[in-house]
């Protein structure tokens, strides 16, 4: 089957032609391509943007953007985004971190985008050809790509580095698809007290899910086995986990806490 590319030089004109039926954004292509490689017959073409924005990186004080089409290796390398490239490195291996990119990630499915995982903790604002959302509200409706124009960057403060955390958890290493990943953000003042949590995790649900009754329950307590106890106890409320060949839903619900607490422990 041949498809065809067409390529543009705006983000507003490639976000137009993708309204076409099955039309589809090419970005570092790991998820596209491979859906037409394993027979997906409703994609019928590719779009792009040259953009040169759109592969850019800008820090501003603690404020950064990341352009959509940045890829894993790209963030892993660049010297202000030290505190977040570990989630950037669990992002598959080598091969795939040059190829796969930002905007890509916000898309994958369970049990992949580790990376929007880390930006859901870290409260990330999406910004598309249509308008600015915050990345809870993008990923609740990530289907309507159409209607709002391609995904442009993301932009977020960058934390503190002893204030994000993240884990990946797979079956093969390094490089493994994720049985589970969780991401937060944790604030705590001179007294070891939390003042603030977001958290995040993968594979809980089809697309990554906030943990809101753990963040509230951390909120006040201290980084203690005692002190983390209720949080790790409702870690899992809400969640609906998936299964695949890689875990089944059972298994990832039964090691969610375990791993959770080796997160806030350190």
């Amino acid at each position: 089957m041949s498809l065809a590319l067409r390529t543009f030089a705006s983000a507003a004109d490639a976000s137009a032609a993708l309204k076409e039926e099955g039309a589809r954004y090419l970005g570092g292509g790991t998820l596209v391509v491979r859906a037409v490689n394993e027979g997906d017959v409703a994609i019928t073409g590719y779009v792009r943007a040259t953009d040169p924005a759109l592969s850019g990186i800008e820090v501003s004080g603690r404020r950064v953007r990341i352009g959509a089409s940045v890829t894993m290796t790209s963030i892993v390398g660049h010297p202000e985004l030290e505190a977040i490239n570990r989630a950037a490195k669990a992002v598959g291996g080598p091969a795939i971190r040059n190829m796969a990119t930002v905007g890509g990630n916000l898309f994958a499915a369970a049990p992949y985008g580790d990376f929007t995982v880390a930006l859901q903790a870290l409260d990330a604002t999406v910004h598309c050809a249509g308008g600015d959302m915050n990345i809870g509200t993008f990923l609740a409706s990530r289907e309507d790509a159409p209607e709002r124009g391609i995904v442009t960057a993301v932009s977020f403060d960058i934390p503190a580095a002893d204030s994000f955390r993240f884990r990946k958890v797979s079956r093969v290493k390094p490089k493994g698809v994720s049985v589970l990943s969780i991401a937060a953000v944790i604030e705590s003042d001179a007294q070891g007290l939390v003042t603030a949590a977001r958290i995040s995790m993968g594979c809980m649900a089809d697309r990554p899910m906030r943990a809101l009754s753990a963040e509230k329950a951390l909120v006040g307590s201290q980084l203690t086995e005692i002190g983390i106890a209720e949080a790790v106890a409702v870690i899992g409320e809400g969640t609906d986990p998936v299964t695949d060949p890689v875990a089944s839903a059972w298994y990832r619900g039964e090691v969610l806490p375990v791993h959770f607490s080796r997160l806030l422990l350190g």
